[in-house]
């Protein structure tokens, strides 16, 4: 059986919410605290892929750091918005569960039942 891993904020209710489904139906995750160790680079680049999402669609745009850095500018880059993701970890939605080569988003927490 394929690990799981799941970029996890104990502080966030959907975060809390998908580790539950999971531990319920018998998965023990690696639990990444992203917001203490998050991605490289790289890492986040193959989050992106296996969840088949643009950078712009991870974005939390109700942190304030979004408004901050002004990431609503649709002429800023996918490198831009990494670039952005990294140095505020934060913007990175969240909890991202991920089996293999696959990764949901668990907004809704039932989305993970599509990897069990």
């Amino acid at each position: 059986m394929a690990k799981f891993t799941i970029y996890h904020n104990p502080r966030c209710s959907k975060s809390r919410q998908t580790l539950s489904i999971l531990e319920e139906n018998g998965i023990q995750p690696e639990v990444v605290l992203y917001l203490d160790t998050p991605p490289d680079r790289s890492g986040l680049k193959d989050l992106l892929k296996k969840l088949g999402k643009t950078p712009r669609e991870l974005l939390r745009k109700s942190e304030e750091a979004y408004q901050a850095m002004r990431l609503a500018d649709e002429s800023l880059g996918d490198d831009q918005l990494i670039d952005a993701m990294l140095k505020e970890p934060k913007l990175i939605e969240r909890p991202i569960v991920v089996k293999g080569e696959q990764a949901v988003l668990g907004r809704p927490p039932e989305n993970v039942l599509g990897l069990i």
